[in-house]
């Protein structure tokens, strides 16, 4: 009789217990511990807890994992809010692995039972487990209002020697990559593999793929001096100000590099004026007089309203012609910068809502920049997470990036640190230099590897002047864009269901259902 090879490892409650650890090691693989063989354990234990499991049994584990991970990876958003976002969004996205749990745990049974091919259980099975989980990764950075990709497996490889593969096929790529790893591993011990060495073969050569395969080389085209500053002003929501005082922290914190020569750029980070210069004439000489003594534009944040609707824009200004281009934010945060369905949603929290008063309508504009020495990709606080905007700017030309971005409201938190690992993968993905500056910091440049060569810590003011490299060329992660993501989730579920209704017409043993049907104990 063939090994009965779906049923499951572990009782329910076995499962429960390894998928709560399982969430709670894959979120220190991810900074601040940043621990990031962490992450493969907590993809491990997330397996284990799913093989043999009924639909309803993996669902629970899946959500389970899912609490486990998310509770504390974003716990950073209850820290003005109180835990009802908090809660409400770790839930959320919770259901959602729950749901890639069904789809994991089918793939274990279907494959197995529909064939007794160890080629199967060594290669398709990890690769379809591999698929299913981006499956569940491109749901929740999708729906509902545009997702929520933060969490992905690939974003806790940024130190990795796995990074490199995002050069190639991007974060989907890296997160399917690193479950097929884990997946593969876990099938070579369940069958026993070590007695057949050969039979490590597959998961060996995806590794040594994997880590040796180097990052896409994009071609040098110079270097741009660009001087960016972190005032540290009173940018948090609920902070106390007057109109005005984040522009002078601003303006407090640019002072000391006015003297610097060579400077091509100026970069300031998100709502870095608290005023907008095209309403307002003494902001727009301030800005005027600032380029005119740097020889150099300008690139600013601040609010603005155009036709009743507000924008979170960042401006290119040059002395004696103001904004000659604009870039508002592509993905404004919903419950953060608007409020979706906002009748529906105060009607069951009311306090919290009406918190919300300044609704951000989303941008339309390109994501680039021309500063005359060098193109310059834009993406402004969470847009970085979203791959549309990082691929559309470099096929319009970006020879580098700036990231401009706000993290009064989560400091002391993991928040800005998980925010700079996504964008040193961004930097590796693309072959671009990148240019991180927060308000408060943690601000960093990041060269085209993913090194960091310059940077401000958090809480203090300061400005750096860096020569940072700029590239042309496309890497194959930017080239082939969405086509990954497509490919991986259109294959998996395809290939989830036809071992499916093979498995269905194969003849089965009653006593297997009763395994897998079943959760007591």
């Amino acid at each position: 009789m063939p090994e009965k090879s779906h049923r499951r490892l572990l009782p329910l409650w076995g499962g429960v217990l390894a998928a709560a650890a399982g969430g709670f090691a894959y979120d220190l693989g991810f900074p601040g511990a940043s621990i990031w063989p962490l992450a493969f354990a907590g993809v491990a234990l997330a397996l284990i807890s799913l093989i043999g499991r009924s639909s309803w049994g993996a669902a629970l584990v899946g959500l389970v994992f899912g609490l486990s991970f998310y509770l504390l990876q974003v716990s950073w958003t209850s820290l003005y809010l109180g835990p009802v976002p908090w809660l409400a969004l770790s839930t959320l996205e919770s259901l959602f692995v729950a749901g890639g749990g069904v789809l994991i745990a089918l793939a274990y049974r279907w494959l197995t039972r529909s064939s007794d091919s160890q080629l199967v259980r060594l290669i398709a099975l990890p690769l379809i487990v591999a698929g299913l989980w981006c499956v569940r990764e491109f749901a929740t950075g999708s729906i509902p209002y545009g997702g929520f990709p933060w969490g992905r497996a690939a974003l806790s490889q940024s130190e990795s020697p796995f990074a490199q593969v995002v050069s190639w096929a991007g974060s989907t790529g890296l997160s399917f990559v690193m479950v097929a790893l884990v997946a593969g591993v876990i099938e070579w011990v369940r069958l026993s593999g070590w007695r057949r060495p050969f039979t490590v073969l597959p998961v060996t050569g995806l590794l040594v793929v994997a880590m040796l395969v180097p990052a896409w080389q994009t071609a040098p085209a110079g270097e741009l001096r660009v001087a960016s500053v972190q005032g540290n002003g009173p940018t948090g929501y609920f902070d106390e100000r007057e109109p005005g005082d984040v522009l002078a922290a601003q303006l407090a914190a640019t002072e000391p590099i006015l003297d610097e020569s060579g400077i091509d750029v100026l970069l300031w980070p998100e709502g870095g004026s608290d005023i907008d210069p095209t309403r307002s004439e003494a902001v727009a000489r301030t800005f005027d007089r600032l380029s005119e003594q740097l020889d150099a534009p300008l690139v600013l944040n601040t609010v603005t309203t155009r036709d009743d609707e507000f924008f979170n824009t960042s401006m290119l200004w040059r002395a004696g012609e103001g904004a000659v281009d604009t870039y508002d934010k592509r993905h404004p945060v919903p419950f953060g910068e608007y409020i979706p369905d906002r009748d529906f949603w105060y009607s069951l929290a009311p306090d919290l809502i009406g918190l919300v008063q300044r609704e951000y309508t989303p941008g339309t504009n390109a994501p680039v920049f021309d500063l005359g020495d060098a193109v310059t990709g834009l993406a402004i606080c969470f847009d970085v997470i979203y791959d549309d905007v990082i691929w559309e700017a470099a096929h319009d030309g970006a020879q580098l990036y700036m990231f401009q971005t706000n993290n009064a409201d989560f400091r002391g938190t993991d928040e800005n640190l998980q925010q700079l690992a996504i964008a040193r993968l961004r930097a590796i993905e693309t072959g671009r230099s990148v240019v991180n500056i927060s308000t408060v910091g943690t601000s960093q440049v990041i060269d085209p590897a993913g090194r960091t060569i310059d940077a401000l810590p958090s809480d203090v003011r300061g400005a750096m002047v860096t020569d940072v490299e700029l590239r042309d060329g496309l890497t194959p992660a930017v080239v082939l864009g969405p086509s990954v993501p497509f490919i991986v989730v259109i294959g998996s579920l395809a290939a989830l269901i036809s071992p499916g209704i093979i498995a269905r017409r194969r003849s089965r043993d009653p006593r297997d259902d009763a395994a897998v049907e079943t959760d007591a104990g």
